[in-house]
């Protein structure tokens, strides 16, 4: 038979109320009192309802985090930090992988905000944001993660890399490099558009060509990385900026298995979307733009729990910056 609270109350020798404010700090008990609720619920095995707390008090103490790949470490790692933050304040985090689908994604937006979470965290594939924004009931909290949108409805943190990508690409023309090919990831998303556009700006601003050719996309994924490098290499790079993590994790390995080094045979700068150590044995190869990715999974942790308890709370974009290391430089 399953234990009540009233078993609870029955052994601690309180009211059920009492067990109530116990668990859900809803009232002050005292430490003696609290002592002998905890033991009994210890002794009896008890478990609270949560459906039904959730329904006396209106939320589920529950966030949905909807990510475009969970395979990606950069995503793993903010949902690890935006976690962390949940965890501390009593929530838990519900995680929905769209894979860079759409209509994965809308099916994830109708499921979790039909009352499984408090609020959503959503680092978004979609091209529309009245597609978007369509899906998200009136009132209901949410923060964009990473992939904002030109409107500013609802809050949102992300990374600028603007500078860091600006900066690389001066170098590179400083070298004397004259063809520097750029990679991208998925045309649609908002941090591709700002990558670009600070590459095309540099190249402009250093008198580099100015080559359509030289400016290719992949799909974000890992394995979209060799035939994105081959285009360039065809194409006849002498350095190459790879604008996404999970496309640059690959690009050395596959390099080296083509017989081209890093600063001998071509200039490479590469994003790190996740620990940098495992990046110290290519310090002195490549250039590295590293992104504050634990930064932005723990203020997307704290903007969420704010806009859940604070419905009114004003919206706001915080927008991080990533750091440029050049060749053989430090690293976080």
């Amino acid at each position: 038979m399953k234990v009540t609270i009233s078993d609870v109350a029955r052994l601690a020798g309180v009211s059920t109320a009492t067990v109530s404010h116990t668990i859900n700090s809803t009232r002050y008990v005292s430490e003696d009192t609290k002592e002998k609720v905890y033991q009994a619920i210890r002794q009896l095995g008890y478990t609270p309802d949560a459906s039904a707390r959730s329904f006396r008090t209106g939320k589920k103490k529950t966030i949905g985090f909807i990510v475009p790949d969970i395979s990606n470490k950069f995503f793993g790692t903010i949902i690890e930090s935006a976690e962390n933050t949940l965890s501390a304040e009593g929530y838990h985090l519900i995680i929905a992988n769209t894979k860079e689908n759409m209509d994965r994604e809308e099916t994830n937006l109708r499921l979790l905000t039909a009352g499984l979470v408090d609020g959503l965290l959503i680092a978004s594939t979609m091209d529309d944001f009245g597609r978007l924004d369509s899906l998200i009931p009136a009132g209901f909290p949410v923060v964009l993660v990473d992939r904002t949108f030109g409107s500013q409805k609802y809050a949102s943190v992300s990374v600028s890399n603007f500078q860091s990508i600006y900066r690389s690409v001066c170098r590179l023309a400083g070298q004397g490099k004259r063809r520097v090919g750029v990679i991208g990831g998925l045309p649609r998303l908002s941090t591709t558009l700002e990558r670009i556009a600070a590459y095309r700006a540099a190249v402009a601003d250093c008198g580099l060509p100015q080559d359509e050719d030289l400016i290719v996309y992949g799909d974000s994924m890992e394995d979209s990385a060799p035939p994105c490098l081959d285009r360039l290499l065809d194409r006849g790079c002498d350095a190459i900026l790879v604008c996404q993590g999970l496309m640059a994790s690959v690009t050395i390995a596959y390099l080296r298995g083509k017989g081209i080094q890093p600063r001998q045979d071509l200039e490479l700068v590469s994003f790190v979307d996740y620990d940098t150590r495992a990046y110290e044995f290519y310090y002195n190869q490549v250039d590295r733009i590293v992104q504050p990715v634990e930064e932005l999974g723990n203020i997307a942790g704290e903007q969420i729990l704010l806009r859940v308890e604070q419905p009114d709370a004003p919206v706001v974009d915080r927008v991080l910056t990533s750091v440029y290391y050049p060749c053989g430089k430090g690293g976080a």
